[in-house]
């Protein structure tokens, strides 16, 4: 990028709902292409900390473990508002990506990880949100995996499904799939499960 954090002028900040989740608005000004600076403009921020998402994958099987779960964003999703997707989790404070990564899988999905590769990291959606989502393919025994599972005092209802790669690929490219991190784990999965099959196996 061209401009860096220096050429934002902040003029006024606030939190204007504390809840859940957080949103603060601004009253800023930045650095404009052509030179000079814009007007004064006005900018929500969804303010949500750093996540971490593990596509699961099974190199003795060829088998890739996802979860399903309720997601309140797609409440009105013509297929309803339960996705399949990544394990994920946020990252509290003093934790690594990594750490988040192994407590997440042992919640969410029961199991333990063989090995951890990073994929990316990358911004779901900086035009009205500061999330950055951390990107892992986390190496698994999917044997005997499956079930209900999550935290249930934080009202997780986690179902686990296990899917042999091929057929999860068809189903991203029939739609089934509609969340970006699920998506981009899956593509980067398509094109490295032959070296991780040499490097896990």
């Amino acid at each position: 990028p061209s401009f860096t954090r220096d050429d934002v002028k902040i003029v006024n900040a606030k939190t204007v709902y504390d809840g859940f989740f957080r949103v603060r608005k601004y009253l800023l000004k930045h650095r404009m292409v052509e030179g000079g600076w814009t007007r004064e403009l006005t900018r929500e921020c969804f303010d949500r900390p750093p996540a971490v998402g593990v596509m699961l994958y099974d190199p003795y099987k060829d088998t890739v473990v996802v979860v399903e779960q309720f997601r309140i964003g797609a409440l009105d999703s013509p297929e309803g508002p339960w996705q399949i997707e990544l394990v994920a989790g946020i990252i509290e404070t003093g934790e690594s990506a990594e750490e988040v990564a192994h407590r997440e899988v042992a919640e969410e999905a029961g199991t333990d990880l063989l090995d951890l590769e990073y994929i990316c990291e990358y911004y779901p959606s900086p035009g009205g949100s500061n999330e950055k989502l951390y990107l892992y393919c986390g190496g698994v025994d999917s044997e005997g995996m499956g079930g209900v599972h999550g935290v249930k005092e934080e009202g997780e209802d986690i179902w686990v499904h296990v899917f042999p790669r091929e057929e999860l690929w068809n189903s991203l490219q029939e739609n089934y799939i509609q969340n970006a991190a699920t998506i981009i784990a899956l593509q980067w999965l398509q094109m490295n499960w032959q070296r991780l099959q040499q490097k896990w196996q």
